[in-house]
């Protein structure tokens, strides 16, 4: 576990309006274990209600469905996960489907991270990387879980010559601007981000 101290300052201050930091910790502020299980934990929560989802209705229809499911169905439930836990929390892509998806400073330097760590050869389920930082004159921890391309993904990420053609019309569809697709089983998809209040 890697654990990304507040060395970056001016990264952070130049975070997305999701995150808005008024100002960067005076010193690491450190995560006890408890805190970080609990964020694991609802990082997990949202990983297998979407892919719980996702893959019953692949099973059901089609990839073509799952994709208009996932469009309306992912929002929801990241939306339901972050009001049961208080917390904001979502998924980030290292290549843009959906636009409100778009990685902050802070969570394009986690993706990065994980990058560099895939490459050395590290698994996805226990790549994970965490900092502190104060925003609004208290501090919050932004954590980050990696996703890995698996099998299923490759129906509606793959390379665009395998997508079935049903899928790409969907795609069309719901995200006219998609860069999504190209992965490869076993690279890196995104990650499930976390920010929440200490």
């Amino acid at each position: 576990m890697t654990t990304i101290t507040l060395v970056a300052a001016a990264l952070l201050l130049s975070s997305c309006t999701q995150n808005p930091i008024t100002k960067a910790a005076a010193k690491p502020i450190s995560v006890d274990a408890k805190t970080l299980a609990d964020t694991r934990t609802v990082a997990l929560q949202l990983r297998d209600q979407l892919g719980a989802k996702l893959h019953t209705e692949m099973a059901k229809n089609s990839p073509a469905s799952a994709v208009g499911m996932c469009n309306i169905s992912a929002p929801e439930i990241a939306a339901a996960v972050s009001k049961e836990s208080g917390w904001q929390v979502g998924r980030i892509g290292t290549r843009i489907r959906n636009a409100s998806n778009q990685p902050n400073n802070w969570q394009q330097a986690a993706l990065d991270n994980f990058a560099d760590k895939a490459k050395k050869g590290e698994k996805f389920d226990a790549m994970e990387t965490y900092s502190v930082a104060t925003e609004n004159g208290k501090p919050v921890l932004y954590y980050a879980k990696a996703i890995g391309v698996q099998q299923p993904c490759l129906a509606c990420h793959g390379k665009p010559e395998n997508i079935p053609v049903d899928v790409k019309a969907i795609l069309q569809e719901k995200y006219p601007n998609d860069q999504a697709t190209g992965y490869v089983l076993g690279e890196l998809r995104g990650a499930i981000v976390i920010t929440r209040p200490l």
